[in-house]
């Protein structure tokens, strides 16, 4: 299976990518401190944003779709007009390495997670509401309940953590996996929490139990990343030069892609599920149609 389009898009490793919610704009952020716009399907560059000084390693569109939220290792959270590009407003809550950005589904809050194991919460006008030491190691992963009233923290160590919002009052928190968390993300209307450990494993947790119901055993193949599809069918799981496609209702493997490029990051799904989307340390940026 062949992509349908490869192009170069940074100067150093491609890290994260989004698209937009009309699948008319792919956005990409490289360790060269780059934010760049595509234009779908034509796959050709529209704009560049520069003001980040150092790699920008997270970005997030707001629920209304107004506002791009990125985190840096230059230690800040920038939020810009979309798809204007215009910075709106700086944000720094400590000298910390800004790991990953999320807005909360209600549009409501940003939250910001950092390498000093801090979390901030803002708003979307980039007020502070309040900033708290989620875990004594880097956070580097954040999900948000669909209400808005629970996100899950997790990075550097076993553990999820689960906070009440606004309040940042811990709820719960989740054991099994190993050495570190490099996933959250939630499905099935927030009913169900996943989580991708280090040890190799997949993790599915009933948010209204908080009890693990399933796990996929991912063990031994090396797994970086992973993306689901919008109808949560498919999970995309990213390795050493190969992608893994996989049914999400009964963790059957479907499917290998092989990739021409060592370590993939920043794997994506459009909102219509067409296309997958994946950069690597090669500096380009692959397309697949998934229809």
């Amino acid at each position: 299976m062949k992509p349908i389009t490869t192009f170069n898009a940074h100067t150093n490793y491609v890290l994260c990518l989004r698209f937009s919610a009309d699948s008319r704009t792919l956005i990409s952020t490289g360790m060269d401190s780059q934010i760049n716009f595509w234009s779908v399907p034509e796959w050709t560059h529209v704009k560049t944003l520069s003001e980040h000084e150092k790699s920008v390693n997270s970005a997030a569109l707001s629920p209304n779709q107004s506002t791009l939220a990125t985190g840096s290792t230059d230690n800040t959270v920038r939020l810009w007009s979309f798809p204007e590009g215009k910075l709106l407003h700086t944000l720094q809550d400590r000298k910390k390495v800004v790991a990953t950005v999320a807005f909360s589904p209600n549009n409501e809050w940003i939250a910001s997670a950092s390498y000093s194991g801090r979390v901030a919460i803002w708003t979307p006008d980039g007020q502070e509401v309040i900033a708290f030491r989620a875990s004594e190691k880097n956070v580097g992963s954040l999900a948000f309940s669909p209400d808005g009233k629970t996100l899950a923290t997790a990075g550097l160590g076993d553990d999820i953590q689960l906070w009440s919002l606004p309040e940042c009052e811990q709820i719960d928190t989740l054991t099994g996996h190993k050495t570190a968390v490099g996933s959250l993300q939630m499905i099935d209307e927030g009913r169900m929490l996943v989580s991708k450990g280090h040890e190799g494993t997949l993790r599915f947790w009933d948010t209204a139990t908080w009890r693990e119901t399933r796990c996929l055993d991912l063990s031994g193949k090396g797994a970086r990343g992973i993306a689901i599809s919008p109808d949560e069918r498919t999970l995309a799981v990213s390795m050493e030069s190969k992608i893994e496609l996989w049914n999400l209702g009964n963790l059957a493997f479907q499917k290998e892609i092989e990739v021409e490029a060592k370590a993939l990051y920043g794997m994506t799904f459009s909102p219509a599920g067409r296309w997958l989307a994946v950069g690597a340390a090669d500096k380009k940026i692959r397309v697949w149609d998934m229809s």
